[in-house]
């Protein structure tokens, strides 16, 4: 492998292709609207982004910066092995490595990968039922959700297969006692199920909170969940919303881009 490249300042962009540009500033965008939205948590967790192309890189935050902070540029790109093909004065979190290079290894649709530690997200995981059929927003989260039950701080390559096991061909996982994850074709898609997920989660505990007798949704409705996404959005799946969410963003916090 060819000694890291400097990713100071502007230099970057004349090192990378437009597609991985592109691919840096949609991860980035993503970083800030979990930060807006409160799904994140300190410098902690992590959203992950393969880089177009034939080469298996990917890339994710520098371990140490706030969700708010992070732009195109500050994104630290690594292989799968974990090491990096940038140089960048930033470490990677190997918790973070672990979890998201073994679903970017095992799923080809899995472009992007986010996981938080959101707290109605940790309350549900922390239930024994798991997410409940309560909602509109639910029925097109428990049409593609998997669990998987925790075995401490992702530190462990051994844990790798069961978390590919375990999240099979879904869009969604419930990390048990853990918090959520989200896979998609896009970042769009991984950040529009995450809000669909997160949502379900925040329902559901406020529903349970208010103490009166819950009316779940038939197992026939979830089932068609899928197909009615589909019509709903026209078949573009989370860029239905990306647009309008990046014009939010540029708003409220537009130094994502840089």
């Amino acid at each position: 492998m060819n000694a890291p490249q400097s990713t100071d300042g502007p230099a970057l962009r004349a090192q990378v292709g437009e597609d991985e540009w592109a691919q840096r500033v949609a991860l980035a965008a993503c970083y800030r609207l979990v930060a807006l939205y409160g799904w994140d948590d300190l410098v902690f967790t992590h959203i992950s982004a393969r880089v177009p192309g034939p080469e298996h890189h990917f890339l994710i935050n520098p371990y140490g910066m706030l969700f708010e902070e992070i732009s195109a540029s500050s994104l630290v790109k690594v292989g799968l092995d974990g090491r990096k093909v940038l140089d960048s004065p930033h470490p990677v979190n190997p918790a973070g490595f672990t979890i998201h290079s073994a679903i970017h290894a095992a799923r080809e649709d899995a472009v992007c990968v986010l996981h938080v530690h959101s707290v109605n997200g940790i309350a549900v995981s922390a239930q024994r039922e798991g997410l409940l059929p309560l909602s509109q927003h639910s029925i097109f989260v428990l049409s593609s959700l998997a669990y998987h039950d925790y075995e401490g701080v992702a530190l462990n390559a051994d844990e790798k297969p069961r978390l590919v096991r375990d999240l099979g061909d879904k869009r969604y996982l419930m990390l048990r006692n853990h918090g959520l994850l989200t896979v998609g074709v896009t970042v769009a898609d991984a950040f529009v199920a995450m809000y669909f997920l997160e949502t379900s989660c925040m329902i559901q505990v406020r529903a349970q909170a208010g103490g009166g007798e819950l009316t779940r949704i038939g197992t026939g409705i979830v089932a068609g969940a899928q197909d009615q996404w589909s019509k709903v959005t026209h078949g573009q799946g989370g860029l239905i919303a990306w647009p309008a969410l990046l014009r939010r963003l540029d708003r409220v916090s537009p130094g994502y881009r840089d």
